[in-house]
């Protein structure tokens, strides 16, 4: 199991993110054609003039589009999120949907509903954030190279 970290405390991370990236591991599965993805997350501190549901409103949206910038519409993805601080708190997960069906608004409503019911969930909690991806294979497994063999054999038969 080839296992890749692309941040830890050695190397630079990205400025512009709403969110301090702590460690961010991948795991690859080449044999079922599925990689996981794995951060431990905390979300910046908004300005005084804003307002904390709507700064984290935009940090999910950050966060959606910074977990599948690689991701292929057609590929399926599922989302583990685990608060690390609170341990009471259950796993929220969204099971696996065509990537262009997993917008930060769906990530959103069950977000919101988890802190709806949570009186203890703090903006500066450190969350463990978990993307389970699987490659949908594109085609019928056989190569052009063969195809054009096979097209050219008829072609001579006749």
């Amino acid at each position: 199991m080839p296992s890749t970290s692309r941040y830890n405390s050695d190397t630079e991370k990205p400025k512009d993110l709403p969110f301090l990236i702590l460690d961010e591991t991948s795991k690859s599965f080449p044999k079922f054609n599925t990689t996981g993805r794995s951060l431990i997350i905390k979300f910046k501190l908004p300005g005084q003039e804003r307002e904390p549901m709507t700064y984290l409103k935009e940090c999910i949206t950050e966060l959606t589009n910074y977990l599948m910038d690689d991701v292929p519409d057609r590929d399926l993805v599922g989302v583990r999120i685990r608060n690390t601080e609170n341990l009471q708190d259950k796993v929220l997960r969204i099971s696996f949907t065509r990537r262009d069906q997993m917008k930060p608004d769906l990530i959103w409503a069950v977000l919101s509903q988890v802190i709806q019911r949570n009186a203890r969930f703090g903006l500066t909690d450190r969350l463990e954030v978990h993307l389970d991806h699987v490659i949908i294979p594109v085609g019928n497994g056989k190569s052009a190279e063969k195809n054009e063999r096979a097209i050219t054999r008829c072609i001579e038969q006749y």
